[in-house]
C-alpha cells in the first residue's frame, strides 16, 4: 500500500472551512478513484497547517491519481488561504497496525 501526504499551511481562521471542503468535496472525488484505500486529514488549529493523508492499493494507481489530486489540493489550499504551495511527499507504507 502507498500513501500520498499534502502537507498545506493555511490561516487558521480558515481552518473550519477546509474540513467542510475535504469532507464534502475532496473524500467524495477521491472516492471515485480506482485504488482509493482511505483519507486523513490532520488540522492544527493554532498554526492553520493541515495535513493529507490518501491510501492507495498500489503505486501505480497512486500515481494515476496524481492529476486530479492535484486539482483537488490546488482547490484546497485557496479554501485555506495558503501562504504558499503545498508540499507532496509518497510513501510506501512497511507497516499497518
Amino acid at each position: 500500500m502507498f500513501a500520498r501526504v499534502s502537507i498545506i499551511q493555511g490561516k487558521k481562521e480558515q481552518v473550519d472551512q477546509g474540513i467542510s471542503h475535504y469532507r464534502e468535496q475532496t473524500i467524495p472525488a477521491i472516492r471515485r478513484m480506482a485504488g482509493f484505500k482511505g483519507a486523513y486529514l490532520l488540522v492544527d488549529r493554532k498554526s492553520g497547517k493541515s495535513i493529507g493523508i490518501t491510501l492507495w492499493d498500489t503505486e501505480k494507481n497512486l500515481e494515476t491519481s496524481s492529476a486530479k489530486a492535484n486539482k483537488l489540493r490546488t482547490q484546497a489550499s485557496a479554501i485555506i488561504d495558503a501562504s504558499k504551495l503545498p508540499t507532496v511527499e509518497i510513501y510506501e507504507i512497511a507497516v499497518q497496525a
